[in-house]
């Protein structure tokens, strides 16, 4: 099979996960004590959870460590070469639209390529987006414990073992304390669209 006609194959995959996710989402979407704020919204607690990684400092955190407020939570990885950098400086755009709104929240970037992206490696990626986001990676098992919780996907493509790439999917999950995913954001939405739903549930949770 040619490179381009494994791209289109892989492409067409994540879209059917993503798809799948999604429907997961919507399906899952009682919004029980939520308020309406427009997109992605599902049910406290059907989506994210409890997960332990290594910040850029090489220390053990988990969930409880890093999400004390509210916080935008994206996978990625830092070989990545449009996808990951494009909506990293989304978040990292809408957060500030949030600090001039007053209203403070954390962006994070969880690498699925712990191979790659030391601790270093991902800290340094994370800060260059943004001083407050904050880069985790970890051992396989505690990436992969991470992602099962988001219902997240990624897979390592075959080719140099070096200079390789991971098809993954491209969410961002806004995150409270205590409730977990509220809302989600797909690649397309802008800053300002980030920033609007995440104010009005800022607004509404607290």
């Amino acid at each position: 099979m040619s490179p381009k006609l494994i791209a289109i194959s892989a492409s067409v995959a994540i879209a059917a996960l993503l798809g799948g996710t999604m429907g997961w989402i919507m399906m899952n979407d009682s919004r029980t004590g939520l308020p309406d704020c427009g997109g992605g919204q599902i049910a406290g607690g059907t989506l994210g959870g409890d997960f332990t990684l290594v910040n850029s400092a090489g220390q053990t955190v988990t969930d409880k460590d890093v999400i004390t407020g509210p916080t935008i939570v994206y996978f990625g990885y830092t070989f990545c070469p449009d996808v990951c950098p494009l909506d990293s400086a989304r978040n990292a755009a809408a957060v500030d639209i949030l600090d001039e709104m007053g209203k403070p929240v954390t962006p994070i970037f969880i690498s699925i390529d712990p191979a790659r992206d030391t601790p270093e490696v991902v800290g340094a990626f994370a800060h260059n987006f943004h001083d407050r986001m904050i880069g985790l990676t970890g051992s396989d098992e505690q990436v992969a414990a991470a992602s099962k919780a988001y219902r997240t996907f990624y897979q390592k493509q075959d080719g140099d073992p070096q200079y390789y790439f991971v098809d993954h999917l491209t969410l961002s999950y806004l995150v409270f304390p205590g409730l977990g995913v509220v809302d989600f954001f797909g690649h397309d939405e802008t800053p300002e669209a980030v920033a609007e739903r995440t104010a009005c549930f800022v607004d509404a949770i607290g």
